[in-house]
């Protein structure tokens, strides 16, 4: 069997909800060479057999792997194990609940193989609520923060996604190189959910080139379920930013000639933390009026 171009990875935990249109809206690319691993991270719903029925209607097509013993073991570890079974000399996620839009593999391979500098290529994100709202009006765009239509050296993109500002490289919108993927280690398991695309894209985008479209390739749902939602609900968003932040810390110090990057992110540590005070110490004084 001939090595596909392009290996699309699903990673799903209990996505029963959303993984059929994630599914179909690969099946639906007009770019066909490509392969479609379905990575199971122990989910107890219904995932496992919608995503083996999938299997079963696209024996050459798709694949579905679980971890070992059909344990659960976080995000990283999961797109990892899709990675170790690819066989694409590109890669492309599709998060479980997120949809891609038609001509997303054929333009994106197009970029890549017009512009072999390119370790990686991101667009728009279309910020979709009105899946649930049936109102166009809802939906909106992050700003790029940076010129579309070409290539970005390093480090430039890893420094604007420090910001948290701008839209910058997301799981369901890139198209990568395995190359890529593999100078730079793959995804860190320690990190099991939240922030795990940011760690890696870190590491991608302070060595490597990336092109910037403002094109649209894919619809990132809005829902309360979502890791992202469950989070910011917990109150957890701003320790996980400072986990992050501080694991970068680590990693950069590890990482020889890296002074300047080194200094900006102990600077958004910092302001980090001093947030995280802030809010923690406004919260307290909520309580207390509420008694």
């Amino acid at each position: 069997m001939s090595e596909p171009t392009v290996s699309v990875i699903i990673i799903v935990f209990n996505g029963a909800a959303f993984l059929r249109e994630a599914i179909d809206s690969v099946l639906a690319q007009t770019f066909d060479d490509y392969e479609l691993l379905v990575v199971d991270d122990g989910s107890t719903d219904d995932t496992l057999a919608i995503a083996e029925h999938a299997q079963g209607e696209n024996p050459d097509r798709i694949r579905v792997l679980r971890h070992a013993g059909g344990v659960n073991r976080g995000m990283s570890a999961t797109r990892n194990l899709g990675i170790a079974h690819a066989r694409g000399e590109f890669i492309a996620f599709l998060d479980a609940d997120d949809v891609w839009l038609p001509q997303k593999l054929a333009e994106q391979v197009a970029i890549m193989r017009a512009d072999p500098a390119a370790a990686l290529v991101y667009g728009r994100a279309l910020i979709w609520r009105s899946w649930q709202t049936r109102s166009e009006a809802d939906d909106f765009y992050y700003d790029l923060g940076v010129e579309p239509g070409r290539v970005h050296e390093p480090p430039q993109l890893f420094l604007r996604q420090l910001r948290n500002i701008d839209q910058t490289p997301t799981t369901s919108g890139s198209l990568l190189r395995r190359s890529l993927i593999e100078a730079v280690g793959g995804f860190e398991p320690v990190f099991q959910a939240m922030f795990e695309d940011q760690v890696f894209f870190s590491k991608a985008l302070l060595s490597h080139a990336a092109y910037v479209s403002d094109a649209t390739w894919f619809k990132y749902r809005q829902h309360d379920s979502s890791a992202s939602a469950r989070s910011e609900a917990a109150g957890a968003d701003e320790r996980s930013r400072i986990r992050y932040l501080q694991w970068l810390t680590g990693y950069l110090e590890s990482q020889p000639g890296r002074a300047n990057e080194l200094r900006a992110v102990r600077s958004t540590l910092r302001d980090a933390r001093l947030s995280h005070f802030t809010l923690s110490v406004r919260r307290a004084l909520r309580r207390l009026r509420r008694g």
